[in-house]
C-alpha cells in the first residue's frame, strides 16, 4: 500500500469516530463526560473492554512474543480470571455501594486525605506511562509504513495522533468512548481474523489442520514448571496474572470508569464475566497468529521479530491487500482505543482527586476547568511518548508495560489489599513516605536475586512491591486501645 492510501484509510476510520462523538454528545456535562449519566448498556461496555484490554500493545506485542517465550503468556491470562472474578465480586460491589465516580476516593474515607492523594497520584503516573508506551509502539509503526516516506517527523505523527483523539472526547468523554471503544474492539478482532486466514491459507492450512498444526508445534508449548528461577515459571505467571488483572482493571481508574457508566451493580458484573470469557478466548488467537507469522517468517526467509513482525508481513510480504488494509484498520483502532480512555480517565482522576473540583467550584466552573484538564492531559501524553522515541530500546513493549506496572500499582495493590481485609487504620501522613520506599526496595531486591542468586521475578515484582507495601502499612498502623 502506498503511504497516501494510508492516510485515506485513517481519515476515513477518524470521520466515522467524529461522527460517533457528534451522535453521543448531549449536554458536554461533567456527568457525561465522567459517568455517561450510568446509562451504559453492560453488553457495550464488556465489548468496549476488550478493545481497551488488548490495545495496541497487545495487537502487535503478542504475535512477537511468541518466538521467545512460546505460548507462555497464556499462563499470564489464565490468571487474569481469578483476578476479574476478584473484581466482579468484591472491588465492583464496593464501587457502586460508595457511589464512587474516581474509585480512588474509596482511600479517602478509609484512610485519610494523604492516602487518597497518594493513591491518585500513582494511577496518574502509572496511566501517563502505560497509555504512552502503549501508543508509542502504534506510533512507531505508523511512522515506518506511511510518515517517514513523506518526510513527516516523529513528534508531528504523535501530536496529530493526540489531537484526532482530544477532538471526539473532549466534549463527552467516557460516553463517547464507551461506543468509540466497541467499534475499534470489533475493527482489532476483524484484522486478527483476517490475518490468521491470509497466513494460514498461504501455508496450506485449513481449518482442521490448523489446529493440528498448532498442537504439534514446540512454539505452542503452554505451561512451564522446569525452573523455578525462570520468569515464566507457572507459579509466577498464574499469580502474576491475577494480580495484574486486579490492579491493571479493578484499581484502575480507565477501565473502572467504563464498568461505572453500568446501570447498575448486576449489569456491570454481568459486564465483567462475559469480558472475561472473550477477552481469555482471543488473547489465544492472538498467540495463535503469532505462532503462525512467526513459522510463516521462518519458512520464507523473513527477517522480522518482535514487534515488528506483525506489521513487516501484513503490509510486506506480499500476502496482498487485504490483510494490509485490515492490519492498518486494526493498528489504528488499537491506537485510539488505549489512548482515548486513558486520556477521559486521566482528565477525571486529577479532576476530582487532585484538584477536587466536585467539592470546591461551581458547576460552571467544574466544565471549564476539566477542558482545561484534558488539553493540559493530552500534552503531557504527547511529551512523554516523544521522550519515549530516544529511550526505548528494541525489547517487547508489552514486557516493558507490565514490568513498569509491577512497580506503579504495587502500591496500589498494598493499600486497597490492607483496606478491604484489614479493619486497623494507619497514620496517614506516613503513606506517601511507604507507597514511594516499597517499589525502590522492591527494585534493589530484585536486582540482587537477578545479579547474584540467578533468580528472575518477571511479573513477580508486581506482588513483591504489594507485599512489601502492605508491611509498611502494617508498621505504621496506629495502636487500637
Amino acid at each position: 500500500m502506498q503511504p497516501i492510501h494510508i492516510l485515506i484509510l485513517i481519515a476515513a476510520y477518524f470521520g466515522v469516530l467524529l461522527l460517533i462523538s457528534h451522535f453521543t454528545n448531549k449536554t458536554g456535562s461533567n456527568d457525561e463526560f465522567f459517568k455517561a449519566g450510568r446509562q451504559s448498556p453492560w453488553y457495550l461496555v464488556a465489548f468496549g473492554m476488550i478493545g481497551a484490554s488488548l490495545s495496541g500493545v497487545t495487537f502487535v506485542s503478542v504475535p512477537g512474543w511468541v518466538e521467545a517465550s512460546k505460548f507462555s503468556y497464556f499462563q499470564v491470562v489464565l490468571g487474569y480470571t481469578v483476578g476479574y472474578a476478584v473484581i466482579g465480586l468484591v472491588l465492583l460491589p464496593l464501587y457502586y455501594r460508595l457511589n464512587l465516580t474516581s474509585i480512588y476516593t474509596y482511600l479517602q474515607g478509609r484512610f485519610g486525605n494523604h492516602s487518597y492523594k497518594t493513591g491518585a497520584s500513582f494511577f496518574l503516573l502509572s496511566r501517563i506511562v502505560g497509555a504512552s508506551f502503549r501508543l508509542y509502539l502504534v506510533a512507531i509503526v505508523l511512522q515506518e509504513l506511511v510518515f517517514d516516506a513523506m518526510g513527516v517527523a516523529f513528534w508531528v505523527t504523535v501530536s496529530i495522533t493526540i489531537l484526532l483523539i482530544w477532538l471526539y472526547t473532549f466534549r463527552s468523554g467516557i460516553k463517547t468512548i464507551v461506543w468509540t471503544d466497541t467499534l475499534q474492539t470489533l475493527f482489532m478482532l476483524l484484522a486478527v481474523g483476517v490475518a490468521i486466514y491470509f497466513v494460514s491459507e498461504e501455508m496450506g492450512l485449513n481449518a482442521g489442520s490448523l489446529f493440528t498444526f498448532i498442537a504439534e508445534s514446540d512454539l505452542s508449548q503452554m505451561f512451564f514448571f522446569d525452573d523455578w528461577k525462570s520468569g515464566d515459571h507457572f507459579v509466577k505467571q498464574f499469580l502474576s496474572g491475577a494480580f495484574i488483572a486486579i490492579v491493571m482493571t479493578g484499581l484502575d481508574q480507565d477501565m473502572m470508569q467504563k464498568n461505572l457508566t453500568c446501570r447498575n451493580l448486576k449489569d456491570a458484573q454481568k459486564n465483567m464475566f462475559w469480558f472475561t470469557l472473550v477477552l481469555t478466548v482471543v488473547n489465544f488467537i492472538f498467540l495463535t497468529l503469532g505462532l503462525l507469522l512467526t513459522v510463516y517468517a521462518q519458512q520464507n526467509g523473513i527477517d522480522a521479530q518482535r514487534d515488528t513482525l506483525f506489521p513487516t508481513i501484513a503490509v510486506n510480504s506480499g500476502l496482498g491487500p487485504g490483510i494490509a488494509i485490515f492490519f492498518l484498520l486494526g493498528l489504528i483502532a488499537a491506537a485510539y482505543s488505549s489512548a482515548d480512555s486513558a486520556l477521559t480517565s486521566l482528565t477525571t482522576s486529577y479532576s476530582i482527586d487532585i484538584l477536587e473540583i466536585e467539592k470546591k467550584y461551581a458547576p460552571k466552573e467544574q466544565i471549564k476547568i476539566r477542558k482545561r484538564i484534558h488539553i493540559v492531559m493530552s500534552l503531557v501524553l504527547m511529551a512523554v511518548i516523544i521522550f519515549f522515541n530516544y529511550v526505548i530500546g528494541d525489547a517487547s513493549v508489552i514486557a516493558k508495560v507490565f514490568t513498569f506496572a509491577g512497580y506503579t500499582y504495587g502500591p496500589l495493590l498494598g493499600l486497597y489489599a490492607f483496606g478491604l481485609f484489614s479493619k486497623q487504620q494507619v497514620k496517614d501522613k506516613y503513606v506517601p513516605i511507604v507507597a514511594i520506599l516499597a517499589p525502590i526496595l522492591g527494585g534493589i531486591i530484585s536486582y540482587v536475586c537477578t545479579a547474584y542468586l540467578s533468580f528472575d521475578w518477571g511479573f513477580f515484582i508486581l506482588i513483591l512491591n504489594g507485599a512489601l507495601t502492605l508491611l509498611g502499612l502494617v508498621l505504621i498502623r496506629t495502636q487500637q486501645h
